[in-house]
């Protein structure tokens, strides 16, 4: 049960980026704004790759590195777009229909990773998409 605290602290976390990213494109354009924050990200991943005695760079040639390098091209989508879209539009709306995100995930880990799908489960994809379609609705 380590990863719901883990799990916690990314939620926390991640919930004060699309209002402080909105808030700092106000004045800074978002390609330069997201490539500082990338910058940071990288730092920071640097010094625990260090710490964590995990930066080994022998991964970066293994079979599964290529899934890492197309994992890590939808993020690059993923992020510029979502990026672009909280530049241009409102938090509000932006952040709940992003969070679909979260039904998609569900959905490609039941298809593709032989998880289950369970009566509750269902029921739960089912109630995030209500939740974000109601949560997004009503800006004209």
């Amino acid at each position: 049960m380590e990863y719901l605290l883990w799990v916690l602290l990314a939620l926390l976390a991640y919930s004060v980026v699309a209002p402080l990213t909105s808030f700092i494109m106000r004045d800074v354009p978002a390609a330069p704004g997201l490539f500082l924050a990338t910058v940071v990200f990288l730092a920071i991943a640097s010094v625990v790759l260090v710490l964590t005695e995990t930066a080994d760079p022998s991964f970066a040639t293994t079979a599964e590195a290529g899934y890492v390098y197309v994992a890590g091209g939808f993020l690059t989508v993923g992020i510029l777009a979502y990026t672009a879209a909280l530049e241009s539009g409102p938090v509000s709306v932006v952040v709940p229909i992003f969070g679909m995100f979260i039904v998609g995930s569900s959905v490609l880990g039941i298809v593709f990773l032989d998880e289950s799908l369970t009566l509750t489960r269902a029921a739960g994809i089912g109630c995030a998409v209500l939740a974000i379609v109601c949560s997004a609705g009503g800006e004209p």
